[in-house]
């Protein structure tokens, strides 16, 4: 069973977009790689898709990085609530806000119907927010 928020003292980060199908997927595998068991992460979109975009689950693997077993999901108020930091991802009106919680919106180029080096770089900036992101969590000390 999950721990929840009352019970773990390590931060909690949750990455919405339209379909969680690609970009949030993408920054949740970073997040889970690069901060390791020092931080909790969730994904979910406002419309799921049926499956994970193959683009980004291949610009992953080339890093490294499996995601293959995720699957898009719709966010839930649970999870928006047991977040310490709201990642937006594009969702606009559709992504919930709830007045306390910190948000982050990052701003990313849609990869979907991409070629494979625009979706690479889509990775790439993904990985240098969660990076910071890990930093001003204080997961991570900074470079």
């Amino acid at each position: 069973m999950e721990q929840t928020k009352k019970t773990r003292n390590i931060p909690c980060v949750l990455f919405l977009c339209v379909h969680n199908a690609g970009r949030s997927q993408m920054a949740l595998g970073w997040l889970r790689h690069l901060g390791q068991d020092r931080i909790v992460g969730y994904s979910g979109g406002s419309e799921p898709a049926v499956e994970i975009n193959p683009a980004a689950i291949a610009v992953m693997a080339e890093v490294g990085i499996d995601i293959t077993a995720e699957v898009p999901e719709r966010w839930t108020e649970a999870t928006v609530r047991e977040a310490d930091v709201v990642v937006l991802m594009g969702c606009g009106d559709a992504c919930p806000v709830y007045p306390g919680k910190g948000y982050v919106d990052w701003i990313l180029q849609d990869r979907a119907g991409r070629d494979m080096d625009m979706v690479r770089g889509v990775r790439d900036a993904i990985r240098a927010h969660v990076e910071l992101l890990l930093v001003e969590l204080g997961v991570v000390g900074s470079k």
